[in-house]
């Protein structure tokens, strides 16, 4: 049957192309897990685009049609850790269940997150080319943090129109959790003490118990 019943034509070199995203994917995976390799080694300053495309086996002017310029590849890289980051714990509104032990799960699987000694080293780096080049920190806020903290809200708000919790301002009680199950443990990791695994679960458990009397139905 022809595709043009449905309003479709075909053009010569299109189903190439088609044919061609794959690869086009593939090229744009490599790229960005080579930059993120040079971001967490060398800083944001230090990297260079010839260096990030030798790494990851293309060419310059690949690099640059896909992300057009270096800040476009540091954004890409922190929303790939956000991705990662997505895959630890589930933020899915239509889960079910016991709520307090889902929101344990989520404060545990976050707070392994932020342990990984990569993302320390990552959060080392932002904050030192922050200095030099502030718009550098904001997209990692906008790309990670805060787009994070969106997702949460939304998630926040399902529970509210379930029935579950009572919250007025979503934002905030999301950033009230994640700074309760974070706790002084963040600070500690962010300046190289050790990991204290009895006490981050004491800490999770007890913002979260705090947190549903706070909001709780």
């Amino acid at each position: 049957m022809s595709n043009s019943v449905f309003g479709l034509v075909d053009v010569p070199g299109k189903t190439a192309a088609r044919m061609g995203r794959p690869a086009d994917e593939a090229k744009r995976k490599a790229i960005v897990e080579a930059a993120s390799a040079m971001f967490f080694d060398v800083g944001f300053a230090a990297t260079a685009i010839e260096q990030v495309a030798a790494k990851a086996g293309v060419s310059k002017v690949t690099v640059y049609n896909h992300f057009g310029d270096k800040r476009g590849l540091f954004i890409a890289t922190v929303q790939s850790e956000c991705e990662r980051m997505r895959g630890h714990f589930s933020l899915d509104l239509t889960q079910t269940g016991d709520l307090r032990q889902r929101l344990l799960e989520l404060g545990e699987a976050m707070s392994a997150f932020l342990a990984r000694p990569e993302m320390t080293r990552f959060e080392v780096r932002i904050a030192a080319e922050t200095e030099h080049s502030p718009e550098i920190g904001r997209s990692f806020l906008d790309a990670g943090p805060r787009n994070m903290r969106a997702e949460f809200a939304a998630m926040l708000g399902h529970e509210v129109e379930c029935g579950r919790l009572d919250i007025e301002d979503l934002s905030l009680a999301a950033e009230q959790f994640v700074s309760m199950c974070k706790g002084f443990g963040d600070l500690e990791r962010r300046f190289g003490a050790g990991i204290d695994d009895e006490r981050n679960r004491e800490r999770i458990e007890g913002g979260v118990d705090v947190f549903l009397k706070a909001y709780g139905v």
